[in-house]
């Protein structure tokens, strides 16, 4: 941070294989209103003409782009990285496929003044082709000191629609990269605990790209493994901030998930998910009868148990069919 500006947003981006949609995204920074913009992108091993693109854009923007190489370290070091070439007071995050409103940030920093505060959040959308529900996600007031439960429950926004005051990232030390898919949310509750001032913005200024579940690399159970993991981390290094919270409660919010997402990647035929996410809310949950005979049967080997799923599927097609 050589050049430290108190005025500037520095926005932060990783890339990896986003060619179709990594220009959209790098207009939509560089056509913000708000006039003091820096643009840090991090190619991370690129393979699809992604680099191409990067390097023609901020050929035809010198100055607005500052581009970083790295060799398949995943998303949230690449945002590190990011973090380290950053000369601004706000930071920013949009990935190479969401983009923002031309007003987003310059309607969250206004906010952040006017409010002294550390972190403005933003309403969003979901666009894209797996995108299910197009109506505009405006996420509550929220209140530091009472929002624990809520960020319990779910990561509170994705993670393009949130500016933040570069001390409070600093004071974090970025991106802990020991559960990477999750590693957002558990920056979330991280700030959390540190009691920052909120601000909310009203306005859906964010467009998160929804992609097939089939995109991705990462196993649905990982996901879910994840977030599990930070939650039980917060709860563990926070107990003054949970201990409102019910023992019972307390113990749903951090292991509920597992068993909803288990019969949701059962649904979805994902069984290698269901397997592994089933096994473990049979030890963490708070299951019912009825949940017995999926918790028994993910205790077999993957084989066994993705033909069990098989001959039970056929079965009840055959009956249907008859």
């Amino acid at each position: 941070m050589d050049n430290f500006d108190p005025a500037l947003i520095s926005v932060v981006m990783p890339c990896h294989n986003a060619a179709p949609y990594v220009a959209e995204a790098i207009e939509s920074v560089l056509g913000q209103s708000y006039p003091q913009v820096e643009l840090i992108v991090v190619d991370d091993g690129s393979t699809d003409g992604s680099t191409e693109i990067l390097q023609r854009l901020a050929a035809d923007h010198p100055g607005g782009i500052t581009l970083v190489y790295q060799d398949r370290s995943g998303p949230y070091a690449a945002r590190n990285a990011a973090l380290a070439h950053a000369n601004g007071n706000y930071i920013a995050f949009l990935d190479a496929d969401d983009t923002w409103h031309p007003d987003a940030l310059r309607l969250m920093h206004d906010a952040l003044e006017a409010d002294l505060a550390d972190i403005a959040y933003c309403g969003w959308g979901n666009v894209g082709e797996a995108a299910t529900d197009p109506s505009p996600k405006i996420p509550p007031i929220l209140d530091a000191g009472e929002a624990a439960m809520l960020f319990l429950e779910s990561s509170p926004w994705p993670i393009n629609s949130v500016l933040i005051r570069r001390h409070l990232i600093d004071e974090l030390r970025g991106f802990s990269e020991r559960a990477p898919t999750a590693m957002d949310y558990d920056l979330w509750l991280r700030m959390l605990a540190r009691h920052p001032r909120l601000v909310h913005v009203p306005d859906v200024l964010a467009f998160y790209r929804c992609h097939p579940h089939d995109n991705t690399h990462i196993p649905h159970w990982r996901q879910v493994f994840d977030a599990v993991a930070v939650r039980r981390d917060f709860v563990r290094h926070h107990p003054q901030l949970i201990a409102h919270i019910p023992p019972p409660r307390l113990n749903g919010l951090i292991y509920e998930p597992l068993l909803r997402e288990a019969y949701r990647c059962h649904w979805r035929n994902d069984t290698e998910s269901a397997r592994r996410l089933f096994r473990r809310a049979f030890r963490k949950a708070d299951w019912k009868a009825g949940d017995l005979k999926h918790l028994v049967a993910s205790l077999l080997s993957a084989t066994l148990y993705r033909n069990l799923v098989d001959f039970v599927t056929h079965r009840r097609s055959a009956r249907l069919g008859g």
